[in-house]
């Protein structure tokens, strides 16, 4: 009698400590998140409140104080001091995230960083039945009774590329008229929008990518030209970068007409042009930026000015120290702890191959043939640069002599092997 006494104790606290995570359609829940966590955090709880109702039809709640899911960031949520979970897996990875069930059911979701917990709380999202499409192609979630995580269940997530996203290009054609006419009416010209881009953003966030490239056509009114714009990026947690024809976030082709005055030209105008970047780096240096380094014609063209490629060089190593020394004025007295890019695109490879030296710390952004190959892979000197190496690969594209804007050219498979070998190849930032 006291062995099956012992035996059935034993039992009883067994399921007391290793009780599973579970939701039910009948139950609304709380999630616990200190008021003080970034702005893409608190996006990524509204996301995931919106998620809980649409699968469960029931109703979820952010609380500073307690929940059944415990949110937070590591080093910035008092919240996760008050459980015993070892969140020490986290530490010096970017961008990560942990999911563990607690003993006491309760699901935890830490970060290392901001990005890490909202992808955390996404992530949470897919797993009850979310797809990251479940907007931009109607991917209506399944609707649930309940839900079930095992007590021992445990995911430790983190990128292996750290800057990830699109550039939308060649937007002429397809999301500028369909923004600015059908889903976000607009008078205002070429207008794109932050309802537009909020949906973007969405799914990037959802799909943990944090890295955009704005529309940059003419017929594009320029995205830190459009109200509402940089407050949603700020809130979506993306990086807002530029293409190779477009430095300093300043989108050239829309915006010298507007705010440049005489040529765009480096050589006999530089005090304009010089102008024209710093008014940008000063409205938005406290932003997440990646800040594309050098310079080009106005619209993926040669540069103004110098003609051949050792005057091209010359014009590029005093444009380069010129570019720094505003980041550097505006933005971090360490420079490099901006993050910059420098990409070697059509005849600027030409250049660097003629023996530019672009600062260490500044990723090399390598680029394909506008075909699907691409067109250079580090060296192991550039491997080993602390600035790394990146891509710009065309999935679609508008240029003479052959445009594929709908369909590609190329195999889904070969985007993929090329990708691949770029990865295998030391291109990872």
């Amino acid at each position: 009698m006291k062995k099956g006494f012992i035996g059935l104790v034993f039992l009883w606290v067994t399921q007391i400590c290793c009780a599973q995570f579970s939701l039910r359609s009948d139950q609304p829940i709380k999630l616990a998140c200190d008021n003080a966590e970034e702005k893409v955090v608190q996006t990524a709880l509204k996301l995931f409140i919106r998620d809980y109702q649409s699968v469960f039809s029931a109703s979820a709640a952010v609380d500073a104080r307690q929940g059944n899911i415990i949110v937070g960031t590591v080093g910035k949520s008092p919240l996760l001091k008050a459980v015993s979970a070892d969140v020490s897996a986290l530490t010096g990875k970017k961008q990560a995230f942990l999911l563990q069930v607690l003993p006491d059911g309760k699901l935890l979701v830490a970060g290392s960083d901001s990005h890490g917990t909202a992808y955390g709380i996404m992530e949470l999202s897919r797993l009850i039945g979310v797809s990251p499409w479940e907007w931009w192609a109607d991917v209506t979630p399944e609707k649930k009774t309940s839900f079930v995580l095992s007590a021992e269940y445990q995911t430790l997530q983190s990128p292996s590329v750290e800057y990830r996203g699109i550039f939308i290009n060649d937007e002429d054609w397809g999301l500028m008229p369909w923004s600015s006419q059908t889903y976000e009416p607009s008078d205002i010209k070429g207008h794109i929008g932050p309802k537009t881009n909020a949906r973007i953003f969405e799914l990037l966030l959802r799909l943990r990518a944090n890295t955009y490239w704005p529309a940059m056509h003419e017929c594009t009114l320029p995205f830190f030209l459009t109200e509402g714009n940089r407050k949603v990026a700020e809130e979506y947690g993306i990086f807002i970068g530029s293409s190779h024809c477009e430095p300093m976030v300043c989108s050239a082709a829309g915006e010298w007409r507007r705010r440049g005055q005489g040529d765009y030209d480096y050589v006999n105008n530089s005090a304009s042009v010089y102008k024209f970047w710093e008014d940008r780096v000063k409205e938005v240096a406290q932003q997440g930026n990646i800040y594309t380094l050098g310079m080009r014609g106005v619209h993926d063209g040669q540069m103004q000015g110098a003609k051949t490629v050792a005057e091209q060089k010359a014009v590029l190593e005093r444009v380069l120290k010129d570019q720094r020394g505003l980041l550097q004025k505006y933005g971090n007295k360490d420079v490099t702890a901006i993050p910059q890019a420098f990409i070697p695109y059509k005849e600027v490879l030409d250049i660097y191959n003629a023996g530019l030296q672009v600062p260490d710390d500044v990723t090399l952004i390598w680029c394909d043939d506008n075909y699907g190959y691409i067109r250079h892979f580090p060296t192991a000197e550039e491997r080993a640069r602390k600035g790394g190496n990146g891509i710009y690969y065309h999935v679609s594209y508008w240029g003479r002599p052959h445009d594929y804007l709908w369909l590609g050219t190329f195999s889904p498979y070969l985007l993929h092997q090329q990708m691949k070998l770029a990865y295998d190849r030391g291109i990872q930032k």
